[in-house]
C-alpha cells in the first residue's frame, strides 16, 4: 500500500468528477444514486443456495441530500483506503456506496479497483449491469442480514452514522448509543406523584 503520510484526499468535488470520468471511461452512466448500508438487500438465490443476490432499496430507508459528502468527508480522515464502489445501474443512474477499511489495500486492478495512490482512494467502477430497486416490503423484511460471507460493502457507510453526523456533528460511540437508548426508556417510565 502507498506510503499514508503522502497522501492528500482531495476535495469531494474533486473526488466525485475523478469518480465520474472513471465510470464514464467504462460506459456507465455518470449520475450517481448514492446508496448505505440500510439500503442493501442480500437474498437467497435460488439456483444457488450458497450464493445470494444483491438489490437495493430507497422507499423504506432513503439518504438525506448531500448524504454521500457527508460520508466521505468521515472516511477522508482515516488512514484506511476510501473507496467508490458501482453496484451497478438502475433507472439510468449508477447505484453507488462509499466505502473505507484497511481490508481494500490488497485490491488489485485485476479485481476491478483503480487505485488513485497519491488519494488513497480506489475505484471499483464494476460493470454493466442491472441492480434490482426492490419495492416489496415483504421481500425487504426477508433480506439475509446474518450468516452471510463476508463482502467488500460490509465495509460502506451507515445512514445512521450519516443521521448522527448530521445532528451531532460526528457519529456517536456505542457508549452513547446506550445512553440513548437508556434515556428514551427513562424518559417513557410514568413517574409517581409525590
Amino acid at each position: 500500500m502507498e506510503n499514508r503520510s503522502e497522501w492528500k484526499r482531495p476535495s469531494f468535488d474533486e473526488a466525485q468528477s475523478a469518480w465520474e470520468a472513471a465510470l464514464q471511461q467504462r460506459g456507465l452512466p455518470t449520475q450517481c444514486l448514492w446508496i448505505f448500508d440500510e439500503n442493501l438487500c442480500f437474498e437467497s438465490n435460488p439456483g444457488e443456495p450458497s450464493d445470494f443476490k444483491l438489490g437495493f432499496q430507497i422507499q423504506f430507508a432513503s439518504p438525506p441530500p448531500e448524504a454521500e459528502r457527508v460520508a466521505y468527508e468521515y472516511f477522508a480522515d482515516f488512514e484506511e483506503p476510501l473507496v467508490f464502489y458501482c453496484l451497478g445501474s438502475s433507472g439510468g443512474k449508477s447505484v453507488c456506496l462509499m466505502l473505507c477499511d484497511k481490508w481494500f489495500e490488497s485490491k488489485s486492478e485485476q479485481e476491478g479497483y483503480l487505485r488513485q495512490a497519491e488519494w488513497g482512494v480506489y475505484f471499483r467502477p464494476g460493470e454493466a449491469k442491472e441492480v434490482e430497486e426492490i419495492t416489496q416490503v415483504e421481500r425487504w423484511k426477508n433480506r439475509i442480514i446474518r450468516n452471510r460471507p463476508l463482502h467488500d460493502l460490509d465495509f460502506c457507510m451507515t445512514l445512521r452514522a450519516v443521521h448522527e453526523i448530521l445532528a451531532h456533528g460526528y457519529a456517536l460511540s456505542s457508549y452513547e448509543h446506550f445512553a440513548l437508548k437508556f434515556l428514551h426508556l427513562w424518559s417513557k417510565t410514568p413517574r409517581r406523584a409525590e
